[in-house]
């Protein structure tokens, strides 16, 4: 489905930059900025990230990642 873009002029887009931002984020429908009669610019909705979900890798046991070292350290440096 294709959404109509709204346009709107760079001046007025300056005003209202960060509610204009937000509603491209919860309609999806882009708006297109112009100065002087002429598209400049197009603001669209990011797709959201793909998930990390299941891509990490343990390449060690994770008993052994979390074993503590056998050496003294001292926490204050004073």
């Amino acid at each position: 489905m294709v959404m109509s873009e709204r346009t709107i002029a760079a001046g007025e887009f300056k005003a209202k930059c960060l509610a204009l931002l937000d509603e491209v984020a919860v309609t999806g429908r882009p708006i297109v900025v112009t100065k002087r009669g002429k598209p400049v610019a197009r603001v669209v909705a990011m797709e959201p990230p793909p998930s990390l979900r299941g891509s990490v890798t343990y390449l060690v046991d994770e008993d052994t990642f979390i074993a503590p070292l056998d050496e003294p350290w001292k926490a204050d440096p004073t």
